[in-house]
């Protein structure tokens, strides 16, 4: 006879006293009495990671997001005991654990300072509904702490007071404080009392972070399912913190063709062949740069992906070939959504194969997007990932299309609660079969993952150039990115801002906005404010729905088009300069673009700016937001600007006014940089680069500035045909020297740079080569010196001006 019919709802439940400890090389273990096990890795000196089971039996141990290039290995581990806690010490960190309940504090090893403290820290609920944990994890919340990262979150930059759900959505026209949104990136950091360090909880399962909101001096973070695992990371500088969770969920695998970097156009759609040639036709004959020009899904036959409309499109080969022709890169949409059609050669092959999602019990999982009801692809099974890239082959290798778009890869799913697939159907997750319930959140950045496979494949010997609308931690190895379908207001603009300096200072700086907004038509003064800022976004595209207006930049008069031809002039005057700060990501991790409280962390007064950002090292940049503004109050952090208009010096570390009329925004160059500039083409490759402009900012003291160059495309700069150029600048009252040292060994096409000196406190009397004496008047004009590319020091000597009151 059955007496009790009711489960036993413990609630929150927690590790009780640690009974045992063992430690396997880098690996320590920590059991307690109730069987919950702390596996403690030191992945570096400054780089630990925390994984709980509460079976004492931990899973296959498997992540998406952690590359396998990490860098791993440190310097000193100790470990020792006292009555109260084991005490782990790295040449970083010292790490306490209870032993009678296992909370954990983290202190600076260098001045014992406290850094990061547990206050209930683990614990968990049993998930009665679906097996498994619900995983918690709580930490007690430092005075005046500041928090920072979670991706695309669409708030102000710091996180403070805030709760956030990390569930990859289409969220289409979301807007401010819209949650969940298109990324999960379950990684946030955390500053106070001038140190910073990162938590990066590597869970896929609908998660949840919490600064401080439901408790005020709590923060915590917990997951629907899976394990708490994550990974302490201590700068003590925010950059530091931040290359280093790059570099353990990786960098991009190559620096993107230059031409990805030049202006890119986007429309919903633009169809048919005519309708391309005459965009593209109006670019060249208004003489604005643009180098790639996008098909979204009206180029395919019923929206049928890997197809072509042959009404629209009758011979794409040749109508890619004759945009080549003139500068023009084509960039072609792809969705994950495969239409039910047996004489559709892509559905047939993926259903005969059985490489389509199902359902627990057996059925195919069947949605609705564009095409009507389609399957989807399981993308976390290795040989669906291998048959996807080979799909790649006609459109790239033989059409010539340069680039790949992935919408729609949430998945999103039209007509359904929550628009995606449910909770039942089944992923083989590499072969550590699962539910959507943890491989939602990373089935877009597989997706990406695919097709950037296929795209490297089929685009060899040039470089891949893919684009993703979802993504999760790591995804940036493989993808750049844009923030979604946003809306055509200035609170957007002000959005779009936030998004692109919060998903840089995430790990993923190859990001841009849809300019002009994607839904809804801007006005000419919006959108001429919108290029402002976009031409500071790595990733830089005009893109709209056509349902509401034209959004090419002469589709809003004269005036406007004069403005924005400005812009993007601009944008392809600094490629040099933006490429440089791409391989300083690429190569180090280094976000492209920097927050003010990123760049300059000690200062208190930039923990709660958000609208002025730096681009690269040395450009200082802050978009105008609103309507009718003639200029607008910014902060210039510490240090000299000068104001890239005019030249003048303003001095840091204070809020000032700065005018900037529609046609002017406000942008400062750091004293003291080199900054390289292109003449402005058409499209990257359009001339050839026969002199390499430098503009030269004084400073009194010291500045280091770097310039890397190499073939544009292709991989023989792995090979080490590349050009890394690194100046010491050092300024005097009547000197100014600048010492070049070069690596690499890529023979850039110029023989010669074009020195624009601004700023100089003297009238030059002399400059010496390499000890050389050179002739001025053939060689200076102005403050315009134009010497050898092979120089090593460059002395320029004046005479001190004489001020008279």
């Amino acid at each position: 006879m059955i007496i009790n019919t009711e489960l036993e709802l413990k609630g929150n439940q927690f590790p009780s006293k640690i009974i045992s400890y063992k430690k396997d090389v880098d690996t320590l273990y920590f059991r307690s009495e109730n069987n919950v096990v702390l596996q403690l890795t030191i992945q570096r000196d400054s780089v630990l990671r925390f994984r709980y089971t509460t079976t004492s039996i931990f899973e296959n141990d498997f992540s998406y997001a952690i590359t396998r290039y990490a860098s791993r290995g440190f310097n000193h581990l100790e470990v020792t005991e006292d009555e109260i806690n084991y005490i782990i010490t790295t040449s970083k960190l010292v790490c306490h654990i209870s032993k009678e309940d296992m909370r954990k504090s983290i202190f600076d090893a260098k001045d014992n300072t406290l850094i990061s403290e547990d206050e209930l820290g683990f614990h968990w609920e049993e998930s009665y509904e679906f097996g498994g944990n619900i995983v918690k994890m709580s930490k007690n919340s430092q005075e005046k702490e500041s928090y920072y990262g979670l991706g695309d979150k669409p708030v102000a930059l710091n996180l403070k007071s805030k709760r956030f759900e990390n569930w990859v959505t289409d969220s289409y026209a979301f807007d401010k404080d819209t949650d969940p949104i298109y990324k999960a990136i379950p990684f946030y950091t955390g500053l106070h009392h001038g140190k910073a360090y990162g938590i990066f909880f590597d869970n896929s399962f609908r998660s949840y972070f919490d600064f401080c909101q439901e408790r005020r001096n709590v923060t915590s973070f917990w997951a629907q399912g899976g394990e708490m695992n994550y990974y302490f990371i201590y700068g003590p500088e925010m950059g530091e913190v931040v290359s280093n969770y790059t570099d353990l969920t990786g960098k991009p695998h190559e620096l993107p063709p230059l031409w990805a970097l030049g202006y890119h156009q986007c429309k919903w759609s633009y169809y048919p062949e005519t309708n391309v040639k005459e965009i593209t036709n109006k670019f060249r004959e208004l003489h604005i740069p643009c180098d790639a020009i996008y098909l979204d899904i009206d180029y395919m036959e019923g929206f049928r992906c890997f197809t072509w409309n042959k009404e629209y499109f009758p011979n794409p080969k040749r109508m890619v070939k004759e945009l080549a022709d003139i500068g023009f890169k084509t960039v072609a949409i792809i969705d994950p959504g495969i239409k039910i059609d047996n004489d559709y050669s892509v559905f047939k092959e993926g259903l005969d194969k059985d490489y389509f999602c199902k359902r627990a019990d057996g059925p195919y999982m069947k949605g609705k997007v564009w095409p009507g009801e389609c399957y989807f692809p399981d993308f976390t099974k290795p040989e669906v990932r291998e048959w996807w890239s080979g799909l790649f082959k006609e459109l790239i290798e033989d059409i010539g299309v340069k680039g790949v778009w992935n919408d729609m890869n949430e998945p999103a799913i039209m007509d359904v609660p929550g628009k995606t697939f449910p909770d039942d159907v089944r992923h083989n997750y590499d072969g550590n079969e699962c539910s959507h319930r943890k491989a939602h959140n990373i089935y877009g950045m597989q997706m990406a993952r695919a097709t950037y496979q296929g795209l490297k494949k089929f685009s060899y010997p040039k470089r891949p150039f893919v684009i993703t609308r979802a993504a999760y931690a790591g995804t940036q190895r493989y993808s750049s990115t844009w923030t979604g379908d946003n809306v055509a207001t200035w609170d957007h603009l002000t959005i779009a801002n936030l998004q692109a300096q919060r998903m840089c200072m995430s790990g993923f700086s190859f990001v841009g906005s849809d300019i002009g907004g994607f839904a809804e038509q801007p006005n000419g003064e919006l959108y001429a404010r919108w290029i402002q800022l976009g031409i500071f976004h790595p990733f830089c595209r005009t893109h709209s729905s056509g349902d509401h207006g034209d959004q090419e930049p002469w589709a809003f008069g004269d005036n406007i088009t004069d403005i924005v031809r400005k812009f993007i002039e601009i944008r392809y005057q600094l490629l040099p300069y933006l490429y440089t700060a791409f391989w300083r990501y690429a190569t180090e991790g280094i976000p492209i673009l920097k927050s003010l409280v990123l760049y300059d962390q000690a200062d208190v007064h930039t923990h709660y700016r958000n609208d002025e950002f730096v681009f690269g090292e040395k450009i200082l940049a802050c978009p105008i937001t609103e309507p009718n503004a003639k200029g607008r109050r910014m902060y210039v952090p510490e240090g000299n600007w000068y104001n890239f208009w005019d030249n003048t010096l303003v001095k840091g570390g204070n809020e000032v006014w700065v005018d900037a009329d529609l046609d002017s925004m406000p942008i400062f160059v750091k004293e003291g940089a080199i900054i390289p500039k292109y003449p402005i083409q058409q499209y990257v490759g359009e001339k050839e680069i026969t002199e390499l402009h430098l503009d030269v900012f004084f400073k009194f003291g010291k500045e280091k500035s770097q310039v890397y160059e190499d073939a544009e495309d292709g991989f023989d700069y792995k090979k080490g045909r590349f050009s890394l150029r690194n100046f010491n600048l050092l300024g005097k009252e009547d000197s100014l020297t600048i010492q070049q040292f070069k690596s690499g060994k890529f023979i850039t096409s110029y023989e010669t740079f074009e020195i624009n000196l601004i700023g100089l406190p003297f009238e030059i009397k002399k400059v010496e080569v390499d000890n050389v004496k050179i002739d001025l008047e053939s060689s200076l004009k102005g403050n315009v010196l134009v010497i050898s590319k092979e120089f090593t020091e460059l002395h320029i000597i004046g005479k001190k001006a004489i001020i008279i009151d």
